[in-house]
Parts: structure tokens; C-alpha cells; sequence
């Protein structure tokens, strides 16, 4: 593959990666990625507004990314960004695009500071930039901070891990300098999928705020925990620089200086920095790309025949036939109890080697979250004999007892039981929240056709008028909007209940509206 062919490769994973997330869909197929791995404040978001020149990235306490950002970096004579979900638009101010994510994040998780794993498809063209493209992922954390989920390290940690598990991504470690190498949770995440460190490049931040007489240098010389792509280090703005609208070029002048002039790096500084950073990961994931498209290639051509096949099937299929809907009904529920059973279960023949699902899931639960909720329960020893003597003293009354009363232990067995109820609707809280999930995944076919169809009839019959949204510029619908008005329009039972009495009993929309509040859940 000559040059030219070369420099084609991340544009055209870039298009593949935009074909699924429009579809919802990934194919089974690992294209090949960067991830960005690194604690919260590890300097994540600073590395990233330097490759682009620009401020772009939500900033603020606790968990600021909550949904993967595919950050997409195209070289361009001119400079403007645009989101996949609104491609129509073009953003030329910074500053929306910021809003644009933050808004977007919301509308998926609400502001309550969830995540989620669906991905925010961002593509940046620019002169300042190579081609590149990277996942920026939650910052990874310890503690639930507002409304989040009590288990929001494990919904962090399973998302990281579905990203960096699969042998096409490599991983981007970023680790501040000022922490030492080994207490870092970006490597120590790295490491569990990626034990050889063949697929793991190393960033260090934060070199400018290590304790005087102290240095990196062994780290970026590769020898306190070698990884065969080695470390790069890096000086991002401070939160001051950053407060002061400092420019992001002169923050890039000041970092290369900062190398130059620093006794334990200016022999090195030709290899470092974010310029350096920037150009050894378009090496990188071009390489990566062309030593994946063989094993890519296959893939391809086997589900195209797959597909192709399956197509073949439906050739002669008539869809008026009243007998063969009421099969295909059938066959639908049987297929879904099936799938259920096998996912809670565990067996099956295609088994999740990244995560883990259904009966798995809830495993953990009982086994790990279980028992850690109960050890968080403090019993005071002392105050607990004085209440059984106290008990048994109420009960025998005047007179002196020889044997302990079944009274006493019933009253003090009752008291204790009760703290632990708590923890155990807790438990109950979470195994089913992942039987529901389990659920949608069972009906993810079922509800794309349901949606489908729903939105179709909605778009054509709605007496809704506020449904479809008409885009003065382009004067076009807005599907990407349509789409979120009709989940949010799902999501309100007011409306789900005018809808059904509009509908005729038994008809079409009816019955449809009926599959999908049971499907999801929502009676």
C-alpha cells in the first residue's frame, strides 16, 4: 500500500465507525482504536484540547466525560467540527461544541451524573491536527458523588474494559507525574487486559509539578515498568493557565521550553511533548490499521455472507399472511424466553469474552457487592450485651430467672434483622435493575423493529406536531432530533396514554404501543 493509500486508512475507519453508531449497531467487528484511559484529573481532557488547539472538552468537578467522546482528527485548510447525530451543522465557535456535549451527555444520562456506554461521534477538521482518532472514556473513580449509583466504580470500570479488552484497541495510559507509577489506575486497568504492554503507550503529565529534585526520567527512559511503545511526557496547562484563558499555542511554546531547559529531559526533549505525542500516535494507529485489515477483511466477508444468507430466507416471504404473523409472533416469543434463559443461566454458544452479562452479573452482586454492603455495617459488641441484658431483666420482671427467655433472643434477633434490611433491598435494587437489562438486550431486534415502525407512523400520523422538527437552514427533518423526540416521547406514560386512546382498539398502533411499554419495562 503506497503513501497515499497509507494516510486513506483512518478516514476510512472513521466512516466505518460512524455507518454503526448511526445503525446502534457494531457488527461484532473490533475496529481498530485508541483508547484513553487515565484517573479522574489526570490530565485526560488537557492532552486532548492540545492535539485539537482548542477548548472544547466539559470541564468541572467529578466525572465530566460520562459517555465515550470518539473523537474523530481530520487535516483540513479550514476549522470546524461537527457531531454525528447533527451533521448537518457545522460548529466554528469552540464553545458550542462544549455545550453541544454537554448537552447531548444529558440527554442520554440525565443530569444526575450517570453514564453511558453509547458513544458522542465528534470529528474536528483543522490544519493543526494529524489524522487521528481517539475514544476519550470516563475518568476512572472511586467514590459515587450526587445521585449516582453506589456501584458507579464497577459501571466505570466494566465500560473501560469493554473498550480496552479487545486485541484491535490500543490503549493511551495517561498518568499524572506527581503519583507514583505504580498506584496508577490507567496501568493497572492496562495490564489486566494487556499484561505484556504490547498495546499500551504511556503518557506522563503533570512533569512541571513534581516535588523539587524529583524527576520522571526513569519512567520516560523506559525502565521502572517497560511497555514496548514506550512513555511520552507532557506539560499541560495548569488549572490557573486554563482559568486565565491562557492559548493553547503558547501553553505548547512553554512546554517545549520546559523540556529543553530541564537538566533531566533536554536530551531527550526531541521525544517528547505533545507535538512528538501527537505524531507517534498517527504512526501508531496507521500501523495498527494496516496489520488488522487481513484478520478485518475476513470478518467482513463472513458476516456479508451471513447476512446474505439470512436475506435469502425472506425471499419468498409473504407478509399479509395473517397465519404466518401470529408464527412469526411465536417464534419471536420463544427465541426471547430462550435468550433470557441462556444469558441468566450461562450457557450458550456464544459466550462474552469482554465483560460481564445477565446471570454473571447478578452473581457478583450476591457474592461481592452483597457482602461488602453488610461488612459496612457496624455492630458495637458492648451495646449489644447491655441490650440482651436489659431485654432479659424487662422479661423476667420481679421475679430472678434461672434460664434465658425465648422473648429476649426473639426481641434482640428482630432488632438486628431489620439493619439489614437496607443492604438487602439494595441487592434486590440492583439484580433488578440487571434483569431489566438483561431484558432490553434480549429485545434489542424486537424494539429496533418496533421503533421503527412506531416512528414511521408517528411521522406519518402524529397529532403531534411538535414531533417532527423542521430545520429552517437546510429545510430538511432532522432525524438525529426526531430520534431523541421520540424516545423522549416514549419515555412520558401521560402522552403513551393519549396515544393509546387515539389509537383503535386492537389496531396496529395499538397493539404496538402495548409491545413496547411491556418490552421496556415501563408498566
Amino acid at each position: 500500500m503506497g503513501n497515499r493509500g497509507m494516510e486513506e486508512l483512518i478516514p476510512l475507519v472513521n466512516k466505518l465507525q460512524d455507518a454503526f453508531s448511526s445503525i446502534g449497531q457494531s457488527c461484532h467487528l473490533d475496529l481498530p482504536q485508541i483508547a484513553v484511559v487515565g484517573g479522574q484529573s489526570a490530565g485526560k481532557s488537557s492532552v486532548l484540547e492540545n492535539f485539537v488547539g482548542r477548548d472544547f472538552l466539559p470541564r468541572g468537578s467529578g466525572i465530566v466525560t460520562r459517555r465515550p467522546l470518539i473523537l474523530q482528527l481530520i487535516f483540513s485548510k479550514t476549522e470546524y467540527a461537527e457531531f454525528l447525530h447533527c451533521k448537518s451543522k457545522k460548529f466554528t465557535d469552540f464553545d458550542e461544541v462544549r455545550q453541544e456535549i454537554e448537552a447531548e451527555t444529558d440527554r442520554v444520562t440525565g443530569t444526575n451524573k450517570g453514564i453511558s456506554p453509547v458513544p458522542i461521534n465528534l470529528r474536528v477538521y483543522s490544519p493543526h491536527v494529524l489524522n487521528l482518532t481517539l475514544i476519550d472514556l470516563p475518568g476512572i473513580t472511586k467514590v459515587p458523588v450526587g445521585d449516582q449509583p453506589q456501584d458507579i466504580e464497577y459501571q466505570i470500570r466494566d465500560m473501560i474494559l469493554q473498550f480496552i479488552s479487545r486485541e484491535s484497541s490500543l490503549i493511551l495510559a495517561v498518568t499524572p507525574a506527581n503519583m507514583d507509577l505504580a498506584n496508577s489506575d490507567a496501568l493497572k486497568m492496562a495490564k489486566e487486559v494487556d499484561p505484556q504492554g504490547l498495546r499500551t503507550i504511556g503518557v506522563i503529565t503533570k512533569l512541571d509539578l513534581m516535588d523539587e529534585g524529583t524527576d520522571a526520567r526513569d519512567i520516560l527512559e523506559n525502565k521502572l515498568l517497560p511497555l514496548r511503545r514506550g512513555y511520552i511526557g507532557v506539560v499541560n496547562r495548569s488549572q490557573k493557565d486554563i482559568d486565565g484563558k491562557k492559548d493553547i499555542r503558547a501553553a505548547l511554546a512553554a512546554e517545549r521550553k520546559f523540556f529543553l531547559s530541564h537538566p533531566a529531559y533536554r536530551h531527550m526533549a526531541d521525544r517528547m511533548g505533545t507535538p512528538h505525542l501527537q505524531k507517534v500516535l498517527n504512526q501508531q494507529l496507521t500501523n495498527h490499521i494496516r496489520e488488522s485489515l487481513p484478520s478485518l477483511r475476513s470478518k467482513l466477508q463472513s458476516q456479508l455472507l451471513s447476512l446474505e444468507k439470512e436475506v435469502e430466507e425472506y425471499k419468498n416471504f409473504r407478509p399479509d399472511d395473517p397465519t404466518r404473523k401470529t408464527k412469526a409472533l411465536l417464534q419471536m416469543v420463544q427465541q426471547f424466553a430462550v435468550d433470557f434463559e441462556k444469558r441468566i443461566e450461562g450457557s450458550g454458544d456464544q459466550v462474552d469474552t469482554l465483560e460481564l452479562s445477565g446471570g454473571a452479573r447478578i452473581n457478583r452482586i450476591f457474592h461481592e457487592r452483597f457482602p461488602f454492603e453488610l461488612v459496612k455495617m457496624e455492630f458495637d459488641e458492648k451495646d449489644l450485651r447491655r441490650e440482651i441484658s436489659y431485654a432479659i431483666k424487662n422479661i423476667h420482671g420481679v421475679r430472678t430467672g434461672l434460664f434465658t427467655p425465648d422473648l429476649a433472643f426473639e426481641a434482640i434477633v428482630k432488632k438486628q434483622v431489620v439493619k439489614l434490611k437496607e443492604p438487602c433491598l439494595k441487592c434486590v435494587d440492583l439484580v433488578i435493575q440487571e434483569l431489566i437489562n438483561t431484558v432490553r438486550q434480549c429485545t434489542s431486534k424486537v424494539l429496533n423493529y418496533l421503533f421503527l415502525c412506531l416512528k414511521g407512523y408517528l411521522l406519518r400520523n402524529s397529532p403531534f406536531p411538535a414531533f417532527i422538527f423542521w430545520n429552517q437552514k437546510q429545510g430538511v427533518q432532522t432525524e438525529a432530533k426526531c430520534s431523541c423526540c421520540l424516545h423522549a416521547f416514549l419515555a412520558s406514560t401521560t402522552i403513551i396514554s393519549k396515544l393509546l386512546k387515539v389509537a383503535p382498539l386492537k389496531s396496529g398502533l395499538h397493539c404496538l404501543l402495548v409491545a413496547v411499554v411491556y418490552a421496556i419495562g415501563w408498566t
